[in-house]
């Protein structure tokens, strides 16, 4: 099975990219055999439209999944229009995601995990376009798809999901510190 991972380079250990629409890259897995095809992504300095920009592009080369950590509400409607299924929250690697796909580990969103233009505003600096911001943009999270659904639901949280909860805890918290010292450095300067 063909399945897209939101990925920050062009290798199986790359980072998962948190952002789909504006992610740095689109790896493209076969799980058979893990081979790896590998896509700039186009969209990713758009002012506007890029999770359904990228969406189109990512339905056109016959993946069944995309792996990925957020996905807004326009790039899940064309997504799910495609039928290509859609696993939020995740963290790792490219070859861990495809790993964890393969084993079947993974359960698919049937909403999105961010508002539209999530994405969008205060990119981390690494140099692609937009950054890799955490997503501290224009729209607020909308409810998210863990914990959340679970506590609707009556489940436990799974360990994986668990786990990828408390890493997305973790990288709010260091942003929202760069976001602080930013704003004390810019403070400081007009004194």
């Amino acid at each position: 099975m063909r399945v897209a991972v939101s990925s920050t380079g062009n290798q199986l250990d790359s980072l998962i990219d948190p952002r789909f629409g504006r992610c740095a890259y689109f790896s493209i897995v076969e799980t058979d055999d893990m081979t790896l095809e590998v896509f700039d992504n186009q969209s990713v300095a758009l002012g506007g439209g890029a999770g359904i920009q990228s969406a189109q592009f990512i339905a056109s080369k016959g993946v069944v999944a995309v792996i990925t950590g957020n996905c807004g509400p326009n790039a899940m409607r064309v997504l799910s229009a495609a039928k290509v299924k859609v696993v939020l929250g995740q963290t790792g690697t490219v070859r861990e995601a495809a790993e964890r796909f393969k084993r079947g580990d993974f359960q698919a969103a049937s909403e999105s995990n961010v508002g539209a233009h999530y994405g969008m505003g205060m990119g981390g600096g690494v140099g692609r376009a937009m950054g890799m911001g955490r997503g501290m943009g224009r729209g607020a999270p909308r409810k998210e798809q863990g914990l959340e659904s679970l506590r609707e639901s009556g489940s436990q949280p799974g360990k994986q999901e668990l786990q990828s909860l408390k890493e997305q805890a973790e990288d709010l918290v260091k942003k929202m510190q760069e976001l602080q010292e930013r704003i004390s450095r810019i403070e400081a300067k007009r004194r």
